[in-house]
């Protein structure tokens, strides 16, 4: 036997529950005279007659009050999980899943997420610690964080912090024991905490620019990482020179733990952009974070 359509089914519910062609066809949008083809249609593919109709009344058969009790309260149950999905499309509250590397967190995320999560407690946010380039789209991931010259082109960015650079930096105590170098040829001479890129699988070369010249220094040491807080660990450590974001280091430099050399040759880099997809259908919750990281100068 031919399957019933569930709007055939929702139509009879109406029909059963209201006795009336024209009340149930008022509540579902169509004419008495569609309703009743539907009624007929329905009973012919089942081959049980469902409603008992008058002149003035309808009322549901054996059959039809056994259909009733049955599918009834399956259809509301469907009708009141459709109406929590649009509480949910309407409400800001949900999961957001975001990936970028772990300096990012300290730098940019962390001290406007813990606001933002505070005043949102319907929203999660989850924070995918990479530092390759993520494909966001096929991973499922909402939004990812990179340097604005590092964005594909069908991407929409929204900048969220200003323009930075990097500081060379080590402790007094390597100081101590080692020059403090003044041009970046200098830095062969010394022991240098290599990152190592995991999307190129190669280290990350050290770049300086200074009166139109630009230099990416290949540096050599004994440590390397593929993450930017254990390098700050190693340099406050007294392990070698370190190259890193100014924002992290600066407290440390401020508070005597590390020294800054070659300031003048590091270079200002874009700053951090959130970009997602240009078809991905923002939910409120997706649109608030993007408004709370967004940067103003």
């Amino acid at each position: 036997m031919p399957r019933a359509n569930i709007n055939d089914l929702v139509a009879f519910v109406a029909v059963a529950s209201e006795r009336s062609f024209t009340r149930a066809a008022k509540k579902l949008g169509v004419s008495p005279s569609a309703l009743s083809h539907t009624m007929r249609g329905l009973e012919e593919r089942l081959g049980l007659r469902l409603l008992s109709r008058t002149t003035r009344n309808v009322s549901a058969t054996e059959a039809g009050e056994r259909l009733l009790r049955s599918i009834g309260p399956h259809l509301e149950q469907i009708e009141t999980e459709l109406d929590a999905l649009g509480d949910l499309r309407d409400r800001a509250a949900g999961t957001v899943r975001l990936t970028c590397s772990d300096s990012v967190i300290s730098m940019v995320l962390q001290p406007r997420l813990n606001a933002f999560l505070r005043e949102h407690p319907d929203i999660k946010v989850e924070v995918i610690i990479d530092h390759g380039f993520t494909n966001i789209v096929e991973q499922r991931i909402d939004a990812g964080v990179r340097l604005g010259e590092a964005l594909a082109k069908d991407m929409i960015a929204v900048r969220i912090g200003p323009d930075w650079r990097f500081a060379v930096v080590a402790s007094p105590d390597y100081f101590a024991a080692h020059p403090q170098p003044e041009r970046p040829e200098d830095l062969t001479g010394h022991s240098c905490l290599n990152v190592r890129l995991t999307s190129a699988g190669s280290l990350y070369a050290w770049e300086f620019e200074k009166d139109g010249r630009k230099i990416n220094a290949r540096v050599d040491g004994q440590l390397a990482f593929n993450s930017i807080m254990p390098i700050l660990d190693a340099a406050l450590d007294g392990m070698g020179l370190a190259y890193i974001p100014i924002d992290l280091v600066q407290p440390h430099i401020e508070a005597g733990r590390l020294v800054e050399v070659l300031a003048d040759w590091c270079p200002y880099f874009q700053g951090y952009h959130l970009y997602y997809p240009h078809r991905r259908q923002a939910s409120p919750a997706f649109a608030l974070l993007v408004e709370a990281l967004r940067y103003r100068a």
